[in-house]
């Protein structure tokens, strides 16, 4: 219920209109990702299905156990549903509809998070109990134990007959079915999937205005401003929806996904965005370790970079404009780090079960990024911080040196006075 909820709120018209106007047009996905609008928006359409998918799978392990024989058949008339437009059983709700279902759902949610958490103390203070009887501990706390354990089963008892408990399964079933069916329609709708809007749609879905309004008020072309995002793409091609879509997530050849490196790069990136910004604490070692995370390809192209540098740098006209470059570079490049290291970590074995914190997409991270694009930054990257971090090195070796002459001055005029 929670990740249905998630997934409603990360279609809301806010959530797509920024997705239109922002994410697909970050500077680091235009450079190293693609240029194409269109591609972008099938792969974020396409993980959204991708997740929709997943909680799919839950609700169709649930649904065998309800009564219903047509819910039962859940997974059936969901693909059914994905594949056609089909609603056969008019599961698909309209927007006041699914805004009165989720707050029913999230009070839900909320209730039954509560009762757990009360059921644990209800535990907690049984046992407590047991022991103080069995140590034959003073009477009154016993007493005292006796009614804190009275009012706690009150409430246990209180928060089951609001919460999930007591619910059967083919009313949460139920429940469930009308909004996942909701938010794919909704996703079809956003992403101009399918020959206008289906018969099973509510054009009420969305109660945003027209960015054009038609003469035809009837027409099912109208555009708003949260869809469609697309123009109106077929729905009958042959292969089933969620396997078209699963196809477009698999990473050519060309890019970082496809070679395992995007999380090791985006790791890459924010240290070195770390030492860029303070090179004068950067050591020797840490320089180092920091070579040693590099693959060959990125170590053969800086070697051949560093080859026309000379020995010295003492410049700090060129530092700066070093600085600047570096700079320039990090400003498009870190954020798909940052947001490759937000997405994995929300979907890392302690975090699948709860929801994620941010509605970052991979087409906003490293993982679709060309892979040659993206080295032949990193290794710019590397240049200018080797030249700054000698800069640096060299100009404390200087102070220093500057320094001892001094204090070398002034003991020399002191022993001779």
């Amino acid at each position: 219920m929670s990740k249905l909820l998630h997934l409603w709120n990360s279609l809301s018209d806010k959530t797509i209109i920024r997705l239109r106007d922002e994410s697909i047009s970050l500077e680091g996905v235009r450079k190293i990702v693609s240029n194409d609008e269109s591609f972008l928006l099938g792969l974020a359409c396409a993980e959204m299905a991708e997740n929709v998918r997943h909680v799919a799978k839950s609700i169709s392990r649930i649904s065998k156990r309800c009564h219903d024989s047509t819910l039962q058949c859940f997974d059936r008339w969901f693909d059914e549903f994905a594949n056609s437009g089909h609603d056969n059983h008019g599961w698909v709700l309209s927007y006041k509809e699914m805004e009165a279902k989720n707050k029913k759902i999230d009070r839900f949610v909320t209730i039954t998070a509560t009762l757990y958490k009360e059921m644990e103390e209800l535990s907690h203070i049984e046992n407590s109990l047991r022991k103080s009887v069995q140590c034959n501990k003073e009477e009154q706390k016993i007493i005292d134990l006796q009614q804190k354990l009275f009012w706690q089963r009150q409430e246990v008892k209180y928060l089951k007959e609001r919460s999930l408990w007591n619910r059967s399964f083919d009313a949460v079933v139920s429940m469930l079915v009308r909004s996942i069916f909701t938010i794919l329609g909704r996703i079809k709708l956003v992403f101009g999937i399918g020959h206008g809007y289906p018969p099973s749609l509510p054009r009420s879905l969305s109660t945003s205005a027209t960015v054009h309004p038609t003469e035809n008020p009837n027409s099912c072309n109208n555009n708003f401003v949260s869809g469609p995002l697309m123009k109106q793409q077929p729905e009958d091609s042959g292969v089933g929806f969620f396997e078209s879509n699963s196809k477009l997530l698999k990473p050519p050849a060309s890019t970082l996904g496809a070679a395992a490196l995007a999380l090791h790069y985006a790791n890459l990136i924010i240290i070195m965005e770390k030492m860029i910004k303070s090179p004068q604490l950067v050591g020797v070692d840490a320089r180092d370790d920091l070579y040693s995370m590099l693959p060959n390809s990125i170590r053969s192209s800086l070697r051949a970079r560093l080859k026309g540098v000379g020995f010295s740098a003492s410049d700090p006209v060129l530092a700066g404009e070093w600085r600047t470059a570096l700079g320039r570079i990090l400003g498009w490049l870190s954020p798909l780090a940052h947001n490759m290291i937000k997405w994995q970590s929300e979907r890392s074995f302690e975090q699948q079960n709860l929801l994620p914190k941010t509605n970052v997409l991979l087409l906003q991270t490293l993982f679709f990024a060309n892979k040659e694009k993206t080295e032949a930054a990193i290794t710019e990257l590397l240049v200018g911080l080797n030249y700054i971090w000698r800069f640096e090195r060299e100009m404390t070796a200087k102070a220093l040196f500057e320094c001892t002459n001094f204090n070398g001055l002034l003991n020399l005029q002191s022993s001779s006075s």
